[in-house]
This record gives structure tokens, sequence and C-alpha cells, in this order.
């Protein structure tokens, strides 16, 4: 199959799914036109928004920030729940170190993060 090049194919051809949405519904045959051409729009899209558009893997520095602000905890109070120095949570917030193991099963316990992400592996 055949990809997208441009920016202007890829705008076309999102406006051209919006237009087709509303015609093609889960009863419509896989057989009819208009559900073809939405499932080949939809691939090609997809797979050029995956090219161009890919926001990458969640890094662990950034996703402890942000369950440190959800859960309103300071490095300090981070710290004492799962057992390090709060000098130790800067580390890992600046990426100069990743966590051990233990500390990894602590931090997914306490801010409930994949472990993928802990690991980098997500």
């Amino acid at each position: 199959m055949s990809r997208m090049l441009t920016k202007e194919q890829y705008d076309w051809a999102v406006a051209r799914i919006e237009e087709l949405l509303p015609l093609v519904g889960d009863e419509t045959p896989t057989t009819d036109p208009s559900s073809i051409e939405l499932e080949i729009l939809s691939n090609l899209v997809a797979d050029y928004s995956d090219q161009h558009f890919a926001i990458g893997d969640p890094d662990l520095a950034s996703v402890i920030r942000e369950r440190m602000s959800e859960q309103g905890l300071t490095q300090k109070e981070l710290a004492d729940q799962i057992g390090v120095s709060p000098s130790r949570i800067s580390e890992y917030l600046n990426g100069k170190t990743e966590p051990t193991l233990p500390i990894a099963r602590r931090i997914h316990n306490v801010l409930h993060i994949d472990a993928g992400i802990i690991l980098g592996v997500a």
C-alpha cells in the first residue's frame, strides 16, 4: 500500500475521513465503497501520524513529576514514603540515576506508575 508523502495529502485525507464518517456505521457492509475508502484513508492517516506526530514513550522523571503533582506530594514526602533520601528523588527527577529494583517496586506501589515505564521498557 502507498503512503502519504506530504502534509497536504494528510490534511486532505483527514477532511475526507470527516466526510465519510457519517456515511459509514456499524451496519455498513465492509464491501461498501465508502467503508472501503474510510478504511484505506484511516490506515494512511494513522501511518502518517505515527511517523510525523509521534509523541514517544514517557520518561520516568516526567511521570514521577506528574504523579507527585496529582497526589500533592513534595520530594521529601515521596522520599519518606519510598524509603530514600530527598536528594535521591532529585536524582531520579533530573535523570542522573535510575531506581534500583526494590525502589522501583516502591515507586510503583506509591505512585501507581506502570512497571514498564519504571524499568524503561514501555
